[in-house]
């Protein structure tokens, strides 16, 4: 489902944004009102279900995404047709940068639960950004942090038996949210995320259900033991 507003309307709060608008991501923070006035291409707001496709690896894009609610995933595919999950794209992340230096897209982004992202011109994106140096910076920031996002995924969550990387998959989703309960994904995009089995995957989550390092609440919602989970990976 996709509906079409001005910059102006999203920046200002006047469209029908409930949980955020332009002004408040940290993206957009130093903009001021005048450098909208100047834009006229329209913004689509986009909302998407778990399973549906933002956008697909190979493909020249012209747009990049802020994430407003919800989560994608990044999955790439091996030559055996099995995907890997290289990231996942969270609330106030923006995603499809590469289109800025008219690249295509690298990934497939997909959603993993109903997301709302608001799609942004790289046009305008551009012209903002050359008339305003906070935002080329925090554009360099993104970059920046889609980078580290990326090492993190490729030395934390590929490497080591498959415990430990399950341990530290949980553990960083406790950080993200805040708390100790998490949202845990299905077992093949568990798989996906840290180069094991589903089968692997669901033996180990069970054992950790055993263990007390997880507490089933319902729903694929966990809460996690961050003590144990911490020894684990100490010992």
């Amino acid at each position: 489902m996709s509906i079409r507003v001005t910059f102006k309307e999203a920046w200002s709060g006047e469209a029908d944004c409930k949980l955020c608008t332009l002004r408040e991501s940290a993206l957009f923070a130093g903009l001021e009102e005048s450098d909208f006035e100047q834009i006229h291409q329209p913004i689509d707001q986009i909302l998407l279900q778990p399973g549906q496709t933002l956008y697909q690896a190979g493909v020249m894009g012209d747009r990049l995404f802020t994430v407003r609610s919800g989560m994608l995933k990044l999955v790439q595919y091996l030559p055996d047709g099995a995907q890997r999950i290289v990231r996942l794209v969270k609330a106030a992340d923006v995603t499809g940068l590469e289109a800025l230096l008219k690249q295509a897209y690298e990934h497939d982004a997909v959603a993993m639960q109903p997301t709302e992202l608001c799609c942004l011109p790289v046009a305008t994106v551009k012209a903002l950004s050359g008339r305003n140096p906070e935002l080329h910076i925090e554009l360099l920031k993104r970059w920046h942090r889609a980078l580290s996002e990326a090492d993190a995924w490729l030395t934390e969550l590929s490497t080591g038996p498959a415990r430990e990387r399950i341990a530290r998959l949980l553990l960083r989703l406790v950080r993200d949210s805040g708390g100790p309960e998490v949202l845990l994904f299905g077992r093949e995009d568990l798989g996906a995320m840290l180069g094991i089995t589903t089968e692997t995957a669901s033996r180990t989550i069970a054992e950790f259900k055993r263990q007390g390092l997880l507490d089933e609440l319902g729903g694929n919602h966990y809460r996690a033991d961050v003590d144990q989970l911490k020894r684990l990976l100490d010992e």
